[in-house]
């Protein structure tokens, strides 16, 4: 059973508190930071946690936050929200778009946006986190606000974890965190078991020997190797995987030489694979291995290519009671058709960083972010292709009601442990 009447009396405050937090929101959208550069974002949140009345460390795992709420004795809940932007250009146009430009970790200046929506994800903890200071006859227990960086090159929770996050905050009983995708805005995507896939990023250095455009016969191309090497790579997916079996093999980036007509020494494919199993994971990482080094070798190769891992993210599972917990939460507080069980996806997340090496149970959902009326238009015309995704440069979450939605959902999903 849910406790309608501590949730109303955190709630309550909310409405009051909407102007500010879309004030938070719009914000943080035009202020973006890259992975472990977020210092302003997170001087933000530390602010708005001791305003809160918490107890608040600051540079755990380089830029994350911690704040700390002890509300007598009970369970203790952690509620994570990530802050981290992309080198990715805004083409929104909304008025309060990024014209943010930055250096990145390898010297090179980019512009940066919130095209993940970090940022929403910032404001709706905050929001959460000010509703449990405000209102704390209405539960028991201790809260755990972190606010994590870098989740977007797959460092930042196990940055915070190798600081000390686990031997300095009390050990939650429960993890919870949420993150805006395309959908319905307003409604909450769940499931139990796998919600995210596992990622692996790979880059490859494929080696030739460089000549002059007009004598291709005195070299050995790598931008032919590399070619072949990107098209046999598509191969692993359709034929080596049952149609039962699920996998993306994506390259990202191929890059050789700088002039038409000069055959470089050289070619660099960057790639990306997501799998929801990991005895499939383990398949598609050694074919790739095998495709790589039998086209360098078949095209006579001075070298073997080197294969470089970039990034690992595990696969973030809902435990089953938890979830069952959270569901019911929702349902006592949203429509039915506002809580939607939904399919796995193959975007992925360090969010299972948290769960897993605490070995506490943990609970990720989605909120949709997408005007409804457009969602639905696009639903019918079967052009669902056609909405902007996470890290797609229009990618822009309606502000209502997806600010209010997240707020509330965080809110309601940690009474699930803390109600009285």
């Amino acid at each position: 059973m849910t406790d309608a009447r501590g949730l109303d009396g955190l709630l309550a405050p909310l409405d009051g508190l909407l102007p500010d937090l879309e004030r938070l929101y719009t914000d943080l959208h035009a202020h973006p930071e890259l992975s472990m550069q977020e210092t302003r974002t997170a001087g933000i949140a530390a602010e708005r946690l001791r305003a809160a009345g918490y107890e608040v460390t600051t540079g755990i795992g380089k830029t994350g936050v911690v704040g700390l709420l002890r509300n007598g004795d009970g369970p203790t809940v952690m509620l994570r929200a990530d802050m981290d932007a992309l080198p990715v250009k805004e083409l929104t146009g909304l008025p309060y778009a990024s014209d943010v430009t930055a250096t990145d970790a390898e010297g090179r200046g980019v512009p940066v946006m919130h095209a993940c929506g970090h940022d929403m994800h910032v404001a709706w903890l905050a929001g959460a986190a000010a509703l449990f200071g405000r209102a704390r006859d209405a539960w028991r227990g201790t809260l755990l606000a972190v606010f994590q960086p870098a989740e977007e090159i797959a460092t930042g929770a196990q940055a915070m974890i190798d600081d000390g996050l686990f031997s300095r905050f009390p050990r939650p009983d429960v993890v919870l965190g949420q993150h805006v995708m395309v959908g319905a805005a307003g409604v909450l995507g769940w499931r139990a078991g796998v919600m995210t896939s596992a990622g692996d990023s790979l880059q490859i250095r494929l080696f030739g020997r460089g000549a002059h455009g007009s004598m291709p016969q005195a070299s050995i191309d790598p931008v032919v190797m590399a070619a072949a090497t990107v098209l046999r790579l598509q191969t692993i997916v359709s034929r080596e995987l049952a149609a039962s079996e699920a996998a993306v093999v994506t390259v990202g980036a191929l890059q050789a030489g700088t002039k038409e007509n000069v055959i470089p020494d050289e070619a660099l494919i960057k790639l990306n694979v997501r799998t929801f199993d990991e005895g499939v994971r383990t398949r598609v990482l050694a074919a790739i291995e095998r495709i790589v080094k039998a086209e360098a070798a078949a095209s006579g190769a001075p070298k073997p290519p080197e294969i470089t891992p970039l990034d690992r993210y595990g696969a973030v599972r809902n435990d089953a009671e938890a979830t069952r917990r959270v569901v019911e939460r929702f349902r006592g507080s949203f429509p039915a058709e506002r809580v939607q069980e939904v399919a796995p996806t193959s975007a992925s997340e360090d969010f299972g960083c948290f769960g897993a090496q605490w070995h506490v149970p943990s609970v990720f959902w989605f909120v949709g972010g997408t005007d409804p009326e457009t969602y639905r238009k696009a639903q019918a015309a079967g052009r669902m292709g056609e909405l902007p995704t996470n890290h797609n440069p229009r990618f822009a979450p309606v502000v209502h009601p997806t600010l209010r939605t997240g707020v509330e959902a965080a809110v309601s999903a940690a009474m699930g442990w803390l109600a009285p």
